[in-house]
């Protein structure tokens, strides 16, 4: 294993530190760093708060800041943060309007998040609601999670539903329209690599020189079947065919189109794979209005990417334009 580590059982401590002290204008550290939050808080807004496992960064952490989260919580790597740091950022970030939990589809998740939120009712902390996030066509159902995955899809829920709390949505608005983001949003992946996970220190699995893993998840999970290599085309072909058949969007609409990269792709090979998604898209007769591409929600340092789907109206591509001041996405401010 080579990696830029010291030790690690700090490496989650001293990454935390030092992206704390390169975007000290955007976000700070909560005690014991139970959580990530938004410097400058804005009263009376729903406070969002999403979290998960780290070794995915940007998410959650990157996306802490003016229109998108108010606070995120970094579980160890590829493992579910507690319910105490859940509690711990409603507490911090909650200015009255109430707190929206962004969780994604894994079994830990999902129960540390139900839990908190039955801790702040307890404890007479504001109103909790919760949006599940579970984008990923792969599967229906893998070791992490009951149902589907909830994938790269996530970031464009918070990303719009955090767009919709600067505007002044309430509490039940943000949590319907999370919900309605989350169900025209589809994922899928494929890893040409695998990825390590520090403690273990070895590769999660292992893939010959001409395979890859169709389908993977995010923290390496099997897809739907281990196939040879195959050319840009045919994979984006493949992944936009299952993740089309599955969303049946009508011909004439509007999507925003997310590349993402795992971690270990160069950004040449991501805008490459726009192109062949662009190209089928429009072979669809669907419009790409938006496209983002990058590595946003990652596996490490896997090889491979997502594509992600979201069908959307002028409101949310208004919504998707609004400025935004985060460590990983910053537009329009």
């Amino acid at each position: 294993m080579k990696k830029l580590i010291n030790a690690t059982e700090n490496v989650l401590a001293e990454s935390l530190d030092g992206f704390a002290a390169a975007h000290a204008d955007i976000v700070t550290l909560g005690d014991e760093r139970k959580f990530a939050q938004r410097r400058t808080l804005k009263k009376g807004k729903p406070a969002l708060i999403s979290g998960g496992g780290s070794g995915h960064e940007p998410l959650h952490a990157g996306f802490v800041g003016h229109g998108m989260l108010d606070a995120a919580c970094p579980g160890q790597v590829f493992t579910s943060p507690t319910p105490d740091q859940m509690l711990a950022a409603a507490q911090a970030v909650d200015t009255g309007g109430g707190a929206l939990f962004i969780v994604k589809n894994y079994e830990g998740d999902v129960m540390n998040f139900a839990m908190a939120s039955e801790m702040a009712a307890d404890m007479g902390i504001g109103t909790v609601a919760t949006v599940i996030t579970d984008d990923d066509v792969a599967v229906e159902k893998s070791t992490y999670s009951i149902g589907r995955r909830g994938v790269a899809g996530t970031m464009i829920v918070e990303r719009l539903v955090g767009a919709a709390a600067e505007q002044g949505r309430d509490l039940a608005g943000l949590e319907a329209y999370g919900k309605l983001v989350n169900g025209r949003t589809r994922s899928m992946g494929v890893a040409l690599s695998s990825c390590t996970v520090p403690a273990a220190g070895k590769p999660t699995f292992t893939l010959a020189e001409d395979e890859m893993e169709m389908g993977v998840g995010i923290h390496g999970e099997p897809g739907r079947r281990r196939v040879k290599l195959a050319s840009a085309d045919a994979i984006a072909e493949e992944m936009l065919g299952a993740i089309l058949g599955d969303l049946a969007p009508k011909a004439g609409k509007q999507v925003l189109l997310l590349i993402n990269g795992f971690g270990g792709t160069p950004a040449m090979e991501l805008y490459l794979m726009c192109n062949s998604a662009q190209r089928i898209l429009a072979g669809h007769k669907l419009l790409a209005a938006r496209c983002l591409v990058g590595s946003y929600v990652t596996s490490l340092e896997m090889a491979g990417c997502s594509i992600t789907v979201s069908v959307v109206e002028d409101d949310d591509i208004a919504l998707w334009d609004s400025p935004v001041h985060t460590a990983a996405l910053r537009w329009g401010m």
